[in-house]
């Protein structure tokens, strides 16, 4: 029966639907994360008679078709990119991010990464790093005389120098715009890759038009809605259920007929 192999793909699906909610609820508190979704497509159709075809005793023509759909599968996980609500640190090295745009950061081959995480501290030699160790670009040092470090929303940073409160420019923070953000690989630790599906960055400055803008003392928090994800997680297992359940009576079905014919 082709039942079975239909509701056997729609429990596939859900399956997929459930594991894609669970990382986002398990992203909750994840620093930058955007949520996922998983986007279904239904698979081909057996058709028997074709919608335009002429009958087969005289030349009317057949208004619908004859046809059955076998099943659905997962076309992609589409990652939503929407603004998260920043949440106040009071940390001088917490950048978040108000709109469009990435950090660029250096990965461990020296390629260039890309983060909406701006939970920056210094390593040893002053250098502003990622709490995983990510060099970031433009390299930014601050020396060991600042007693404070002022960003502005335009991403320019300063050091204030000693007790007379001197401000030195140290370095302007860029940032990376694409034409596809959602084309970006995801590689884990808040941390995205430029693929072919994404396009070339394009390098701006904060506050240049279609670039977001920095606060500082700030960190952009997860999109995550916890109330969407379980109502989105019901739904996913409602479905799932029904799907089990056409399989049930499906086999059932069979029964019938294999005890029928014995």
């Amino acid at each position: 029966m082709r039942a079975l192999s239909i509701a056997a793909t729609g429990m596939s699906a859900q399956q997929t639907n459930v594991e894609v909610i669970a990382n986002n609820v398990a992203n909750i508190n994840t620093t930058g994360f955007k949520r996922s979704r998983a986007e279904f497509a239904d698979l081909l159709y057996q058709t028997d008679r074709a919608a335009g075809t002429a009958a087969r005793d005289d030349e009317t023509i057949i208004p619908e078709a004859n046809s059955i759909g076998l099943g659905a599968r997962t076309v992609a996980i589409r990652s939503l990119s929407m603004q998260g609500p920043l949440a106040s640190t009071n940390n001088k090295l917490d950048l978040a991010l108000n709109g469009r745009g990435y950090f660029q950061v250096q990965g461990e081959n020296n390629e260039i990464l890309y983060t909406r995480d701006g939970a920056f501290n210094k390593n040893a030699t002053g250098q502003l790093i990622t709490l995983e160790g990510n060099l970031v670009i433009p390299s930014i040092t601050i020396p060991n005389t600042a007693t404070d470090v002022i960003v502005n929303s335009t991403g320019q940073v300063y050091a204030v120098i000693g007790a007379t409160g001197t401000q030195q420019l140290l370095g302007q923070l860029s940032l990376a715009n694409f034409a596809n953000e959602t084309g970006l690989a995801a590689l884990g630790g808040n941390l995205f890759q430029e693929t072919p599906a994404s396009g070339t960055p394009v390098i701006g400055s904060p506050g240049d038009v279609g670039f977001a803008t920095i606060q500082q003392g700030y960190l952009e928090s997860s999109n995550v809605d916890p109330v969407k994800e379980i109502t989105e997680l019901i739904s996913a297992q409602r479905a799932y259920e029904m799907n089990s359940k056409v399989i049930t009576a499906a086999s059932d079905m069979y029964s019938v007929i294999t005890k029928d014919i014995r």
